[in-house]
């Protein structure tokens, strides 16, 4: 059983579901990224997702692609990706998840891009750009090193590649929300509920189900549990905040605590409500 499949079963057990959270590695400097783990892990992250910064991050909105190019502007490279997770793990036996698009993959090997995950202890990865269809390989790789793979569903998924989705995922299947990038919203949509009761009967007792894009407020977060979803993912709250207050790390790492806990809160003593 790996860490991440652990963390479900612990959580489900204490009905509670997962807070994943993303940053993108490297933010604003490479050398703060493992400080800003350790305020997420401490404020209540249950799985830490670690974003190789790409120059083309094309499922991501302005506020991950303006972290992309502030950490590419710090000399992140994808090795240096994995030396910070690696410094993370010295401290925490939180799952650590790596988010990645394919191009980095490609150059290096797939052999060799797994290879070195395993090396270096990470858990589970997410390649937005790479369709089900063309992951044989890949995903192959994947399982021989050990490695969960997170696949993305959309709204727009049909009944027939979900299934296939949900076959080739491990460690949790990732439902984006609603259509567009990632970013902030004010307001969860409420196609974004129905679309959680329409998948979750294909993925109940299979795999884990994580719903991500746009979750940026602790009563998304709440709406999302509450709809029956194993996990919450939130990535550009966080890295709104890494930005804000960039020149004053004490600030920052106590808004970012602050805040993890809020959306914490909202996970424990699941009240699922029937739509």
């Amino acid at each position: 059983m790996s860490r991440i499949e652990k963390v479900f079963k612990v959580l489900k057990a204490k009905k509670e579901g997962a807070l994943i959270g993303y940053v993108t590695a490297g933010d604003p400097k490479p050398k703060t990224t493992p400080i800003i783990a350790d305020a997420l892990i401490e404020g209540g992250v249950d799985i830490l997702e670690l974003g190789i910064p790409f120059s083309d991050p094309i499922a991501d909105g302005p506020t991950i692609q303006a972290a992309s190019l502030r950490a590419l502007n710090a000399g992140t490279t994808p090795i240096q990706v994995l030396e910070i997770a690696k410094e993370i793990r010295k401290k925490h036996e939180t799952p650590i998840v790596i988010l990645t698009y394919y191009n980095p993959i490609f150059k290096m090997g797939i052999k060799s891009f797994f290879s070195l995950l395993r090396k270096y202890e990470i858990d589970g990865v997410v390649v937005p750009d790479l369709p089900v269809e063309e992951a044989d390989y890949y995903h192959r790789i994947a399982r021989d090193n050990s490695i969960d793979t997170i696949f993305l569903a959309t709204p727009s998924t049909s009944e027939s590649r979900l299934l296939k989705i949900i076959k080739f995922s491990s460690g949790f299947l990732y439902l984006v929300s609603q259509f567009g990038v990632t970013g902030t919203r004010d307001v969860l949509q409420q196609s974004t509920i129905k679309l959680i009761k329409k998948v979750l009967p294909k993925t109940n007792n299979l795999i884990p189900l994580a719903v991500g894009f746009g979750i940026s407020k602790p009563e998304h977060a709440k709406l999302v549990f509450q709809s029956g979803s194993d996990g919450v993912i939130v990535g550009s709250a966080f890295v709104k905040i890494i930005k804000e207050n960039q020149q004053d790390m004490e600030i920052m790492l106590k808004k970012i605590c602050k805040f993890t806990r809020e959306l914490k809160d909202c996970s424990e003593n699941q009240i699922i409500i029937l739509i």
